[in-house]
């Protein structure tokens, strides 16, 4: 819910290998991607072409949509405000833990005031995000996203103990396994997803994450205070709020997004059964690349000491020490307006949109050039995704193959992929003939 299953791409050189076709604009439809993985990834290297971005954000969850906003403007943030190192790890640390930062928490609470302005004001908006289009957006979705923001806040009425929660759902999860969990943990790194590809994950961090939900750890940080952009099914009691606690993964985790792959291929080798690297410190130095071209827009040249090396390293992870947020915290103000994407704007669609694509007419009849579905999202898909698909027309559908979905679960619900794009008319590119399980399947329309 939080994250996604694959691996971060660039639509823009993916959509040009499976169309080759130069164009002027591209409308990219991200359906219930859950995080801005693709968004960033795309972003970060649009300094190598002209073209003009269009991202349409179509989620279902305030939650959510809120979040996105949060971790894009955390990305988009000058180096007047965050070093490519700070910037790096707060993002980590608000997009994959459970508990966060004190650091961290203290810019949620801070951008949360300046997202309540920018969603009410549009001078404002114009003024801190202009890369952000809400015109799609209802009145009631705006004013979920309001008490989103406001929940972010630090007091006492916005309780939100997220370690109670996370050991609720595990015991939920695992039943009478709970005892020997860390047992359960290792089987299901080592036997499926490891089998499935995500050998970068080490076993003691995907050990800590599913015991705490604290998924990136560094020797010398504490993370003690609660991720309240974790939340869902935020409802307004007066001055309190109710909610759903933690609904989201707690299965795989969020180290598929940047943590498997790498530029260098040294630095995700396997050497007499270990690695140099977890997929943490992947994860760092991806991120960090990213935030790099974004904001000099030029090529990253990957630089390892802009990672740690903690593959070959047992750290000594102790229990958090709290899941209660401090009230008192020291609140620092980042209100400095977003770097200038001339060439990039990112629209936040209605959740009416997820159930039929076409509600407002020929709005959308053959407009998007790619649209990304995440594996969570397939089942609301509608053939009328047929109608606002273009002539030449990237479709990636995310299967599960990293998740603990049995073989036979996943082989269907591929199945159910290949016949829904049979059903809508769409050629695939993705060749099935070799043995490889994908993370995502790639389809055209006809030309």
């Amino acid at each position: 819910m939080f994250w996604g299953f694959s691996e971060s791409m660039d639509f823009f050189e993916e959509y040009q290998k499976a169309v080759n076709k130069d164009v002027e604009e591209l409308n990219i439809l991200l359906f219930g991607t859950g995080d801005p993985r693709n968004i960033l990834h795309t972003i970060a290297k649009s300094y190598k072409h002209s073209t003009k971005l269009n991202f349409y954000l179509l989620d279902g969850c305030a939650e959510i949509v809120g979040r996105n906003m949060l971790l894009l403007l955390l990305a988009f943030e000058s180096l007047e405000v965050f070093s490519l190192k700070n910037k790096t790890h707060t993002y980590m640390d608000i997009f994959g833990n459970s508990l966060v930062r004190p650091s961290s928490c203290a810019y949620i609470a801070s951008k949360s005031e300046i997202l309540r302005k920018i969603i009410s004001d549009e001078e404002e908006r114009n003024k801190m995000a202009p890369m952000f289009d809400i015109e799609s957006l209802k009145y009631r979705e705006r004013d979920n996203l309001e008490n989103t923001f406001l929940f972010w806040l630090p007091k006492e009425d916005h309780v939100f103990n997220i370690s109670r929660y996370w050991e609720k759902q595990n015991r939920q999860l695992l039943g009478t396994r709970y005892d020997c969990r860390k047992g359960v943990f290792d089987w299901d790194l080592t036997m499926n997803l490891k089998e499935s590809g995500a050998k970068q994950i080490s076993s003691q961090e995907y050990r800590y994450w599913r015991d705490t939900g604290i998924a990136f750890v560094f020797p010398e940080y504490e993370q003690c205070q609660p991720n309240k952009t974790m939340v869902a099914g935020l409802i307004r009691n007066g001055l309190k709020f109710l909610h759903r606690g933690y609904i989201g993964d707690q299965e795989t985790g969020p180290f598929c997004c940047h943590g498997l792959i790498c530029s260098e291929p040294d630095m995700v080798k396997e050497s007499y059964g270990k690695r140099d690297y977890r997929a943490t410190d992947i994860t760092e130095i991806n991120l960090y690349g990213l935030f790099h071209e974004i904001q000099h827009k030029t090529l990253y040249i990957l630089d390892k000491n802009h990672a740690h090396k903690l593959g070959a390293n047992i750290l000594l992870l102790n229990k958090p020490l709290s899941g209660v947020q401090d009230e008192n915290i020291q609140l620092k103000q980042y209100n400095q307006p977003s770097l200038t994407l001339p060439n990039i704007k990112i629209i936040f669609l209605s959740g009416d949109f997820l159930t039929n694509l076409s509600l407002d007419g020929t709005k959308f009849q053959n407009f998007f050039d790619v649209v990304f579905i995440t594996n969570k999202y397939f089942p609301l898909l509608q053939q009328d995704l047929e109608n606002v698909l273009t002539k030449n027309s990237l479709i990636i559908f995310e299967t599960k193959q990293y998740t603990l979905e049995r073989q036979e679960g996943k082989t269907e619900f591929l199945a159910n992929i290949k016949k829904f794009a049979k059903e809508i008319n769409l050629k695939n590119i993705t060749n099935f003939n070799i043995n490889i399980d994908y993370s995502v399947v790639k389809y055209k329309t006809e030309d």
